[in-house]
């Protein structure tokens, strides 16, 4: 039996969250990222819409995604070879019954984003000539939404971890969890890894490792979201189209390499899997497609489904345990983690390193009391005895 191999931090999920842990940690620890699969970001970061939009998601989440966009806009030197921002832009569209919902939709969204500014419905037929006139009652548009590079984004972090000593071990799915002598003792089929901290980024498997470490679960709900591309219409150039958006959520689309990337917004819940789309889903998204345009959905190119991960009140979930400080905290991103890595990395690690809250974060609005799991029990924290 070979000898457990010892670091500083072990980190649990190779996905978006925990490259972008083990990006920012070794800076100055030591770092080991397990990932169960072959490969990393198998799960929801290869499932991405790969859209970055400061409109999307709660109070909480939107000023994470401004604190991370100087990051996406300018990556380190040598992060990636490709910008990973590309010009989008998002419109929201209503139909005439939702229109006060729009009202309100865009009287927050402006609070937080100046740049949103109200279409007419001719000028977003001009953008998307595929809508409905019938169809759209109301619009706005975020102008600097932007396409992600998920792939590129999640490949910086791993290669830079690397760079600075982390090991990222595949084949690599958790068997148990203890800790003994103030240190975690993980053992995978692919070795046993010592540490004194240990990163919970498993995603919709954080609750399950947190009980294997003995850790009180936070509430996690993964929920299901399909999408589905089919061919663009015959001789369209679709490629400078927006994404469009409903503001009810009840669909989105955009273009995706040559296609059409269409999803129902559906948020079904689902225990931790490999998810894959449901028929019904997709029938649904294409009819809500066929409602709102003058496309005719003759075939489906390609469906797929990943999990988007919550707790009770939409905010990730961040930092060390209140009962075991030694367990630290990155799940319940929900579908804005590859949006939100390069601001919640940085508060994963700050806290870590015991250097606090990151300042740029906090002048966006957010504290650590927003992200703790202490404020998803009820205020009580009642300190438990580990083993040592």
């Amino acid at each position: 039996m070979s000898a457990a191999e010892e670091t500083e931090v072990i980190i649990i999920g190779g996905g978006i969250a925990g490259a972008g842990a083990a990006f920012e940690i070794s800076r100055t620890s030591k770092v080991v990222v397990l990932e169960r699969e072959s490969h990393c970001g198998y799960h929801t970061t290869g499932r991405s819409a790969a859209s970055f939009t400061e409109n999307y998601g709660n109070g909480i989440i939107r000023r994470i995604v401004l604190a991370s966009r100087a990051f996406l806009s300018e990556p380190p030197a040598g992060f990636s070879d490709y910008p990973l921002l590309g010009k989008r832009g998002m419109i929201t569209v209503a139909r005439a019954d939702q229109l006060d919902l729009l009202a309100q939709d865009l009287e927050a969204a402006q609070a937080l984003v100046p740049s949103i500014v109200v279409m007419t419905p001719a000028e977003a037929i001009a953008r998307v000539p595929v809508l409905r006139a019938d169809y759209l009652a109301g619009a706005y548009i975020e102008p600097h939404s932007m396409d992600i590079d998920v792939n590129g984004l999640h490949q910086g972090y791993l290669r830079g971890a690397r760079a600075r000593g982390a090991r990222i071990v595949t084949n690599a799915g958790v068997n148990a969890i203890d800790r003994r002598g103030g240190q975690w003792r993980v053992e995978t089929p692919a070795g046993t890894f010592l540490a004194p901290t240990l990163v919970n980024a498993a995603g919709a498997w954080g609750d399950e490792i947190a009980l294997m470490a003995g850790v009180r679960p936070v509430g996690l709900q993964p929920k299901r979201r399909t999408a589905f591309n089919i061919p663009a219409p015959a001789g369209v150039d679709i490629s400078e189209w927006p994404l469009v958006n409903d503001v009810g959520a009840e669909f989105y689309f955009k273009p995706d390499a040559g296609q059409l990337f269409v999803s129902p917004a559906d948020a079904t819940l689902s225990p931790p899997m490999d998810a894959y789309a449901e028929d019904i889903d997709v029938a649904i998204g294409a009819e809500r497609l066929e409602r709102a345009t003058t496309i005719e959905v003759q075939r489906v190119s390609r469906s797929w489904a990943g999990l988007r991960t919550f707790v009770a009140d939409g905010s990730p979930v961040v930092g060390p345990d209140d009962e075991v400080p030694d367990f630290v905290w990155l799940v319940g991103q929900g579908g804005y983690g590859i949006k939100t890595s390069p601001a919640l990395s940085r508060v994963c690690a700050s806290l870590i390193a015991g250097k606090g809250f990151p300042d740029d974060v906090a002048r966006q609005g957010v504290s650590l009391d927003d992200l703790t799991p202490h404020r998803l029990r009820g205020g009580e924290s009642q300190t438990r005895q580990v083993a040592s």
